[in-house]
């Protein structure tokens, strides 16, 4: 019984896998607040599916690209039931659940991209086959300067159209997604560590306020 989540994106995603089928899945209904919502979404896929979290053999976790709170929040989260209940952790590249499931359900058959919000008018993005294989990335830029007619799966071609004219579902990834993937061995499994790929805004803002004032 494998849980999955992913905190990458300003929606929290979970679900529950068996045998690598989805047994139950839900997503926030609300942005961002993800350590206010990930517990609760995580006890109420657990609850749809009338088990405990001792039942719980696995947990699979999106590691970003995305924000430092969500990412943390998930990373977080996942290493502590790992520890708790010793349980393996797999993580993997948020962006590489988008592009298994894009290929999978048959919305891409050539090289794509992959691109999410970055915020800061920029994407985390990278580039696939068209099995869904990584080629490139992950990368975060803006979307003029790697402007593409490929498809281009996830939220940032809805955000940037100008940059990224061929858009195709899905936006956001899906944790049963994420779960099929790590169970069918479909992508890269990689340490429980957040992929920020640049630093946080919070620590940004704390090396220039520590500069003092700009001088004249």
């Amino acid at each position: 019984m494998l849980l999955a989540f992913d905190t990458a994106t300003p929606q929290v995603t979970a679900a529950l896998l068996d045998e690598g089928t989805v047994v139950a899945e839900l997503a926030s209904e609300r942005a961002m607040k993800h350590g206010e919502q990930l517990a609760p979404l995580i006890e109420a896929v657990m609850g749809q599916a009338g088990i405990v979290r001792q039942d719980l053999t696995a947990v699979a976790v999106g590691a970003g690209p995305g924000p430092f709170t969500g990412l943390r929040v998930g990373l977080v989260t996942a290493r502590t039931l790992g520890f708790v209940l010793d349980l393996p952790v797999y993580a993997v590249c948020s962006l590489d659940a988008l592009a298994v499931e894009a290929s999978a359900r048959g919305l891409v058959d050539a090289p794509f991209v992959v691109a999410t919000d970055a915020r800061r008018k920029e994407v985390y993005l990278a580039s696939y086959d068209g099995d869904g294989r990584r080629l490139e990335g992950p990368a975060v830029a803006r979307p003029a300067d790697v402007a593409t007619s490929a498809p281009v799966v996830g939220e940032g071609a809805v955000l940037y159209p100008d940059a990224f004219p061929n858009a195709v579902g899905p936006t956001r990834p899906s944790a049963g997604w994420l779960g099929r993937a790590v169970v069918e061995e479909l992508v890269e499994i990689v340490d429980p560590e957040p992929l920020y790929l640049r630093r946080p805004d919070a620590v940004e803002q704390a090396a220039r306020s520590s500069q003092g004032p700009a001088s004249r």
